[in-house]
């Protein structure tokens, strides 16, 4: 038997290692391809998505009476293959390529072919299933390819939905275990009005269920997509019937209904939704990077800084300083924004320069696109389990901060008029006093008035805070 076989295209013939699925052009490309030396098939949703795609075309194809039965049938079970995880080794182009990805369709093309092949006659090759006549029959790269980008989000979509929804319950678990802790608010990193930690942890929780409504809205766009579209969106080379058969069969494989956009010229043109996801990922990244910020500032010390709260100790902090211990999950957190606004950039710049009726950078859209969708989607877990369900609390030194504040008189301000409450801080920053204390020395109430006004646990609560000044107000009658 022989190692290898001959294959023929537009620029001649080559001998291919008849081990090989892929053929003649997938093996030309692999040697201009390999700058980032990163296979597309590093993030898989591609081809489980063309392979969706073949199969689906294939069987559209059968039932309108374009390609035999057999043909299609072998077609599709090639494709079942792919989609288990077989053949991922004959996926081997990188990320990085031009041409709009054709190399990619055709790689899976070849490999579908190839395989179909084998199941009808034995042997690879084109004897009976070609690549482009029968494997990429009524379709282009140029309506496969975006069409799979949207396809493969739908799973990276799930993840993230499920993992924000799951770092929400955290958050909300922490907002009850620190409803009771009175801690200093900060604002321009400055003293501000008290308020409880949970208040804080609850702030972050809410952020997290917003961007995952956003998340399970924006979803639903995945399944809006250009096949029949062909090469500029006019459908040429469809036999009559096709994209009725394609979208059926396609939505009974996703199990939902994919149907096409209702402009495929506009589609073709535009890669507005790319973008639409790639921002709401970046929206996630950099929520994710803000909280783990706060973490860490919150967290800083143990000595001197806020040391507010603890975070879970993972590793040793200093090659040099003993007992040293580095926030290292928020930090990796923050990081992680950082290539995700990267990417974000990349992808707005590709969608720019989308020229004429073919936006051809799909190489920016899918490697920055999944690039950020996987690093999101892995931090989030690592964040949650090994960060944010360990923190606790350091109650004392919070309340502690809280009733030092000066920013506690602002409930001076409220009750006696703003230039008392300026007299009181200054005189509190001049005697090193705490307001409470400044209160009654300087006349102003009676120690039981000042516990019970200048207390940070009640401001946190606007409705009691106010009815006390209120009440205050009419003891002294000054309403």
């Amino acid at each position: 038997m022989s190692k290898y076989r001959i294959e023929r295209d537009c620029l001649g013939e080559m001998e291919i290692p008849d081990n090989c699925y892929y053929g003649i052009q997938t093996t030309r490309m692999m040697g201009v391809s390999g700058c980032a030396n990163l296979p597309v098939s590093f993030f898989p949703d591609m081809h489980k998505a063309l392979a969706q795609i073949k199969k689906a075309a294939a069987r559209a194809n059968s039932k309108i009476g374009a390609m035999n039965d057999d043909i299609a049938e072998a077609i599709a079970q090639a494709c079942d293959e792919i989609i288990e995880g077989k053949f991922a080794d004959q996926f081997p182009l990188d990320m990085w390529q031009g041409g709009g990805y054709t190399c990619v369709n055709m790689n899976i093309n070849e490999v579908v072919g190839n395989r179909a092949n084998e199941i009808l006659t034995g042997k690879k090759g084109s004897d009976r299933v070609h690549p482009n006549t029968h494997v990429n029959m009524g379709q282009s790269t140029n309506d496969t390819i975006p069409s799979a980008t949207h396809l493969g989000m739908i799973a990276r979509f799930d993840e993230l939905i499920r993992e924000l929804g799951l770092l929400s319950v955290s958050l909300r678990a922490k907002e009850r275990e620190f409803k009771d802790i009175v801690k200093v608010g900060r604002t321009c990193l400055q003293d501000a009005l008290p308020l409880t930690l949970g208040q804080e942890f609850g702030g972050y929780a809410s952020v997290i269920e917003r961007l995952k409504g956003q998340a399970v809205s924006m979803r639903a766009g995945c399944f809006e997509i250009v096949m029949g579209g062909s090469a500029v969106g006019t459908g040429f080379s469809a036999e009559p019937g096709y994209i009725d058969a394609f979208y059926a069969e396609i939505s009974e494989q996703y199990g939902q209904t994919i149907t096409p956009m209702k402009d495929l010229f506009d589609g073709f043109q535009n890669a507005d939704f790319i973008v639409e996801v790639s921002g709401l990922v970046k929206k996630v990244a950099m929520t994710l990077s803000k909280i783990s910020k706060d973490l860490r500032i919150l967290g800083s010390g143990p000595r001197s800084g806020l040391m507010e709260i603890n975070l879970p100790a993972l590793s040793p902090g200093s090659s040099i300083m003993p007992g040293k211990i580095n926030p290292t999950v928020p930090e990796m957190v923050i990081q992680i924004s950082h290539q995700v606004a990267g990417n974000d950039v990349a992808i707005s710049m590709a969608y720019d320069e989308g020229e004429l009726d073919l936006n051809v950078w799909d190489a920016t859209f899918y490697k920055c696109l999944f690039e950020s969708f996987q690093l999101v989607n892995a931090e989030l877990p690592i964040l949650r389990k090994h960060c944010i369900d360990g923190i606790t609390a350091n109650k004392e030194r919070c309340e502690k901060e809280a009733n030092a504040s000066i920013a506690l008189s602002t409930v001076v301000a409220a009750a006696l008029g703003y230039p008392l409450g300026v007299k009181v801080a200054h005189y509190c920053e001049k005697n090193n006093l705490s307001v409470k204390e400044a209160v009654v020395r300087m006349g102003l109430m009676t120690s039981k008035e000042a516990d019970k006004l200048v207390n940070p646990m009640l401001m946190t609560n606007p409705k009691a805070a106010a009815q006390a000044v209120a009440e205050f107000k009419k003891e002294k009658h000054l309403i």
